[in-house]
């Protein structure tokens, strides 16, 4: 890797940072970040904190994992739709993408029934952002 190649990079990765910081500024405080009335005005700290509940960690985890894949999936979905709307496939990879696609869906359908959850449980709110994940069909 060049130097001017490592310089993008590191220019791209501050990009990603300042627009993550930007973004949890946004965010609305919760009750528990704010102090109880009449103690002052309230500290400087974090608009969101991570929860981090020893009973639930593995599900939470679980949850951010899968909706991780769901947005992977549904862009890999996109992008095989617009290839196949371009003719750029031949008709046994739109096939093979199709039924690859299909399998995928289910799993995570069955991922997500394994550890109580609904695909609905994975379209993470961003808050002024909107959800994460568009409007299912």
């Amino acid at each position: 890797m060049t130097a001017e190649d490592r310089s993008s990079s590191r220019h791209r990765l501050d990009e990603v940072a300042d627009a993550a910081a930007r973004a949890f500024q946004l965010l609305p405080a919760t009750p528990r970040d704010l102090p109880p009335p009449g103690e002052g005005p309230p500290a400087r700290t974090p608009s969101r904190r991570i929860t981090a509940d020893p009973d639930t960690v593995e599900r939470d985890l679980v949850r951010l994992v899968l909706t991780l894949v769901e947005l992977l999936r549904q862009l890999m979905e996109r992008q095989a739709l617009h290839r196949v709307d371009q003719g750029d496939l031949t008709e046994e990879q739109e096939e093979r993408l199709g039924a690859t696609l299909m399998i995928l869906h289910d799993r995570m359908t069955d991922l997500c029934a394994q550890y109580g959850l609904t695909m609905d449980d994975l379209n993470l709110d961003l808050g002024p952002l909107g959800p994460l994940l568009p409007p299912s069909d």
